[in-house]
């Protein structure tokens, strides 16, 4: 297991959610790590075992597993993780837990270059329109990192081991091998970036978390053809909760209509004017 810059450089981005953890439904926790949520699958009030989806921000690893025990007990047994995608702010934590739970790390296999220490991913675009974040995205890492023994592929089914109930679904466009989680009990989407509840690009919004359906991050969304058939592909499913990587978890009719619209409008208002990536599709 090999450690990147990826792992290692702390960032000075932040949220007024920095810290914060909430349930989102009795077994769906979300704890935020300076901007980017993880979300620990586990009913304490049944069993001390959980699976945890994404890894966070750099040198987060601790800080999770910090919650984690507060959540679960002392004794909590992680028993894997299932990674959105394996971008800096996803995988960060991820070497500092493995140190400490071994586990199986479930990931789509085209997310595996990056994952095995073989392929770097694009420099994130710091021409592209949009905010503050954006225009610091230049200092983001990208750098692969290395979680061979560890790793496993997602089972074709659609199942996901230690997740019965759950089902995941191919939502490339912001990464090659971008997934979503749903489970039809509660209708719930973990969606990762596919899309987010908070424009993330803007300095402001992210600082105070303002909450409104957007498309993915434009800095590192490199497919925007894909992420708009996966932002469809999510609304087809009629989620009820969706819990993203970055922004607050959104439930009910403001939710759904603000997916209908991101579907609608989703040229306009998710795909940037200009920037590398655009420019490099059309």
């Amino acid at each position: 297991m090999e450690r990147s810059s990826s792992t290692e450089r702390v960032l000075p981005v932040t949220s007024v959610k920095d810290g914060s953890g909430r349930e989102v439904m009795r077994d769906v926790y979300c704890f935020t790590t300076q901007i980017v949520n993880v979300y620990f699958i586990g009913n304490p009030a049944v069993s001390s075992e959980w699976v945890l989806i994404d890894a966070g921000m750099p040198e987060s690893g601790s800080r999770i597993l910090k919650e984690a025990e507060d959540r679960f007990g002392p004794d909590h047994k992680l028993k894997a993780i299932v990674l959105t995608h394996g971008h800096f702010d996803h995988v960060g934590g991820i070497i500092d837990i493995l140190a400490k739970f071994p586990v199986p790390v479930y990931a789509h296999p085209l997310e595996f270059p990056y994952l095995q220490g073989k392929k770097d991913y694009p420099e994130p675009d710091s021409t592209v329109q949009g905010g503050l974040v954006a225009k610091m995205s230049a200092a983001f890492p990208k750098q692969a990192i290395n979680i061979s023994e560890h790793l496993k592929e997602l089972p074709a089914s659609g199942n996901i081991p230690e997740l019965p109930g759950w089902k995941w679904l191919h939502t490339p466009g912001h990464s090659e091998g971008h997934i979503s989680l749903f489970r039809f009990e509660g209708r719930i989407i973990i969606a990762g970036d596919a899309f987010v509840t908070v424009k993330q690009d803007s300095f402001y919004k992210v600082l105070v978390q303002k909450k409104e359906v957007c498309g993915p991050p434009v800095y590192l969304t490199t497919d925007w053809q894909n992420a708009w058939e996966s932002v469809i592909k999510i609304a087809n499913l009629r989620p009820s909760i969706a819990a993203t990587g970055h922004g607050k978890p959104m439930r009910g009719p403001k939710m759904a209509s603000g997916l209908v619209k991101l579907v609608n409008h989703f040229p306009y208002v998710a795909v940037p004017d200009y920037g590398r990536f655009v420019d490099n599709s059309k």
